[in-house]
């Protein structure tokens, strides 16, 4: 019997409409033969299952929809929320209380990998070399000669909560702090003011299940803009090398850390972790994403690629994993 198969979208932040491609690109990889496929987009109190190009109303009771008089209950569910509440840990904590299967990280990886400082705090305490960095919370008033004393310039300012690089600015003048500050908090409540790391950015892919440790290539991101932002990401101002142009002996502390990283945060289902090298090989976090895009041209399903795997299989394996280990 098919099993049924919630690939949860939507969110409450500037990330919905990539959250929706990325939804899009789950449901053409996934095998058809072997689970019904839905899409639920969860957009604040509106949740709705699409089926037969219909939508239906989730009853929040016990995240379930009906059809002809048919309910319908989920197995599993892939979320593919970038952003609140499906990457903090929220939907994760209502799925425990449902006993719901769900593929991303448990409810304290997903809300300390959100929080980017506290992420940085944390990992820091296991070895992972991160940059300095500064927390300002809505309403703090803020040092400006302070902030360029300890972190220099350029620094960035982003908020601390949120993916994207919705709300980033890479500040260069004292004069710049306070505009970049306010644009950071129209995302959320908290700013973080990051030193700036100058080398190489990469990305790499992992995902664990109870028998086996997949760690996909490693991707260099070389953006044609001033970082890797919005525009970088999503309208193709960026050159993407997969696999990266590192010697082995990086790229081996690399696919060491992002293993470490995966365990010290006991992470589920495919996480993609984000670094910079510096000039004197020195791996240094940027930050991890436990939801990261899934749409053709994201970077999992081009490393998925390059290792010569098949997405439908390595999809099949996170989700066959995570309703046995509910079991």
């Amino acid at each position: 019997m098919k099993k049924n198969i919630a690939i949860v979208a939507g969110g409450d932040q500037s990330e919905v409409e990539v959250s929706l491609r990325s939804a899009a690109g789950l449901y053409s990889f996934m095998d058809k033969e072997k689970y019904n496929l839905y899409i639920v987009t969860i957009i604040g109190l509106e949740w709705k299952a699409e089926y037969d190009n219909k939508k239906y109303e989730i009853d929040k009771n016990d995240f379930s929809f009906t059809h002809d008089g048919q309910k319908v209950k989920f197995d599993c569910a892939y979320v593919t929320i970038h952003g609140m509440p499906g990457e903090d840990g929220k939907l994760q904590g209502y799925f425990e209380l449902l006993h719901i299967p769900y593929t991303c990280c448990n409810v304290l990886a997903a809300s300390v990998t959100f929080n980017k400082f506290a992420c940085n705090h944390y990992l820091k305490a296991f070895g992972v070399n991160v940059a300095d960095s500064i927390l300002v919370r809505k309403g703090e008033k803020v040092n400006e000669d302070e902030v360029v004393s300890r972190l220099g310039l350029p620094c960035f300012i982003k908020p601390n909560a949120g993916g994207s690089s919705f709300g980033v600015t890479k500040v260069k003048a004292k004069e710049q702090i306070a505009p970049a500050i306010e644009k950071a908090l129209g995302e959320g409540t908290q700013v973080m003011i990051e030193g700036l790391m100058t080398g190489t950015e990469i990305t790499c892919g992992v995902y664990k299940t109870a028998s086996k440790t997949v760690i996909f290539p490693i991707t260099e991101v070389v953006s044609h803009n001033e970082f890797f932002d919005y525009d970088a990401k999503y309208k193709g101002q960026v050159e993407e090398i997969t696999p990266a142009r590192l010697s082995e002996e990086v790229a081996q502390k690399v696919r060491e850390q992002t293993s470490l990283i995966y365990d010290a945060l006991g992470a589920h289902g495919i996480i993609r972790v984000d670094y910079i090298i510096l000039k004197n090989g020195q791996v240094n976090l940027l930050e991890v994403n436990t939801t990261p895009g899934m749409t053709a041209t994201s970077f999992i399903p081009q490393q998925v690629r390059v290792a010569k795997l098949d997405i439908k299989e390595v999809l099949t394996d996170i989700m066959e994993d995570t309703m046995a280990c509910a079991k």
